[in-house]
């Protein structure tokens, strides 16, 4: 199975591209785990958190076993992130899992579009600074990524291509 996740700092359009892809190659795909969580603690949350919401997105990716092809909406990168913005660190296991989980491409989202205001989403104001951060661990962890930017059509066009390079 090959595995394709969609990443980038909040708003930068990656639920959108993941459905759009699943749709566009009749695919599944993992939401962003966090979302439910978070919503049922109406957006509160502590470190300790962030390891929950990381086995629970492993655990919705690996009820996926029978397709060619898996979109993910977000992985452990992401918490990785979070974990080392809001608490100064991240937790060693959502490290290790980063630096073992296989994926085959990362689609990294440019914050080139309008940010959306949700009660969930924390920086509004410094998604070219995260942007620059996805980018550097994406490359120090030497993994394969493409920049994902432009309008909705051009996005879709640019991450079509490079799944189907896969």
């Amino acid at each position: 199975m090959r595995k394709v996740v969609i990443t980038g700092p909040e708003s930068s359009g990656k639920t959108t591209l993941a459905m759009d892809l699943s749709a566009h190659f009749d695919v599944p795909w993992v939401p962003e785990q966090a979302r439910p969580y978070l919503e049922a603690r109406q957006g509160k949350y502590g470190e300790a958190d962030l390891l929950h919401i990381a086995r629970a997105q492993l655990n919705a990716e690996d009820l996926h076993t029978d397709t060619d092809l898996l979109i993910c909406d977000t992985d452990l990168i992401t918490i990785r992130i979070w974990g080392e913005e809001k608490f100064g660190r991240s937790d060693p296991w959502i490290v290790r899992a980063t630096e073992e989980r296989a994926y085959d491409h990362w689609l990294l989202c440019s914050p080139d579009i309008p940010w959306e205001p949700d009660p969930l989403r924390e920086n509004p104001h410094d998604r070219e600074r995260l942007f620059e951060v996805y980018h550097d661990l994406l490359t120090r962890l030497g993994r394969p990524f493409t920049v994902i930017s432009g309008d909705p059509d051009e996005r879709l066009r640019a991450a079509v291509t490079a799944v189907m390079r896969l």
